[in-house]
């Protein structure tokens, strides 16, 4: 009796439900089905995502720089921890990134200090040259290639005071100082980058296994077991372009430095701690080697010592740029040459600076999808 007074109260309910629903003339909404749920699901995500990357797209290129760092240095890290310190912790994350933060910031350091030596010295320069002309100095005539030209070109737009003030009118001093005045404020700008991308490498660091943990799982639901493989992939490629890019670079600064002392360079040591730096940006050693050949022929050194110091160095950076580098991260990643080389020269047409490690990690990640997403054998039943 009990039972069927409850299924006459339930009828009665929905007969209501019904007349309700006809008086007022509105439906109710029927329940999404699964897959309606689960593309809800990835649209929302999808437009978290976009908003998330929007809103912290000023910080992105720090926080890769950190993640790049964090990946190539966590093995190394592993070694210091276990060796100097109770094994990971925070602590240890903080004195490992004060380490790696003194290797990043000195050369940038001494970098910044002597142009700004030099700029007090430039501006003055260029004041007594608009007023009284300069003088053809001794070095040009030990200029090994085009000396008489040079010769020339001097007395013409830089000896005469009228001539000189012609061309240097362009470059006055007041300008300059505004260049270096947007130079500073340019330059705090990026130390702050650079404090938060070193903010960030500490909390990798620091939280590095429960961040490769989730980061495991995140692909093993989404892509199943190829997922792994895929992040191992762009794992190695990561390490072995960081790896290959400092290897290289202290090879290059060794034997270029080694023109330095042959040739007599002023300064050859420092020159030699500048050219290993910037070895690693760029175009960055080009610059080194060639302010070290204009120095030594302007300090009174011989035009051949200099010219040898500028042959020689591009013969290094064109062999070792070319060819020794993308042979390392090609082989150290598990890479052909040649997309090893399209993914560190196309990814710093692409991407700038971060492109060198970002596209060998691209092909790396290509590459792996290739052979094992669709030539991937299937398990047999």
């Amino acid at each position: 009796m009990a039972d069927t007074a409850k299924a006459d109260a339930k009828k009665q309910g929905k007969d209501e439900a019904r007349v309700v629903v006809h008086r007022t003339g509105e439906q109710k909404p029927l329940p999404l089905g699964a897959g309606a749920r689960m593309n809800a699901r990835v649209v929302f995500a999808l437009v978290l995502v976009a908003l998330a990357l929007w809103t912290a797209s000023s910080f992105l290129p720090p926080l890769i720089w950190a993640t790049i760092l964090a990946v190539a240095l966590w093995p190394l890290y592993l070694k210091f921890a276990m060796r100097f310190m109770a094994g990971p912790s925070a602590s240890a994350a903080f004195v490992f990134t004060v380490l790696v933060a003194l290797i990043l910031v000195t050369p940038i350091s001494l970098a910044v200090y002597m142009i700004t030596q030099q700029s007090d010295m430039l501006i003055d320069w260029l004041k007594k040259a608009r007023e009284g002309g300069v003088e053809v100095p001794d070095w040009v005539a030990r200029l090994p290639i085009a000396a008489e030209s040079m010769d020339q070109w001097w007395r013409a737009n830089l000896s005469d005071p009228k001539a000189a003030t012609a061309w240097l009118k362009t470059l006055n001093a007041d300008n300059l100082s505004d260049l270096f005045t947007t130079f500073g404020a340019q330059l705090i700008h990026r130390l702050f980058l650079l404090f938060f991308s070193l903010l960030a490498l500490y909390a990798l660091l620091r939280s590095g296994r429960a961040v490769a943990g989730r980061v495991l799982e995140t692909c093993d639901r989404l892509f199943g077991e190829a997922g792994e493989g895929l992040v191992e992939k762009m794992v190695d490629a990561t390490r072995a372009t960081v790896n290959g890019t400092v290897l290289v670079a202290l090879g290059e600064g060794l034997a270029i430095g080694v023109a330095y002392f042959v040739a007599d360079v002023p300064n050859a040591l420092t020159f030699l701690i500048f050219t290993t730096a910037f070895a690693m940006i760029p175009f960055g050693a080009w610059l080194a080697f060639t302010v070290a050949s204009i120095v030594t022929i302007s300090g009174g050194g011989s035009g051949i010592a200099a010219a040898g110091v500028f042959l020689w160095g591009s013969i290094v950076m064109l062999a070792g740029d070319n060819f020794v580098w993308p042979s390392l991260v090609s082989g150290s990643a598990r890479l052909p040459f040649l997309l090893a080389f399209v993914g560190i020269f196309g990814g710093l047409a692409a991407f700038g600076l971060i492109g060198l490690f970002i596209g060998p990690v691209i092909m790396a990640a290509l590459l792996a999808m290739w052979r094992e997403w669709i030539f991937r054998p299937a398990p047999q039943a």
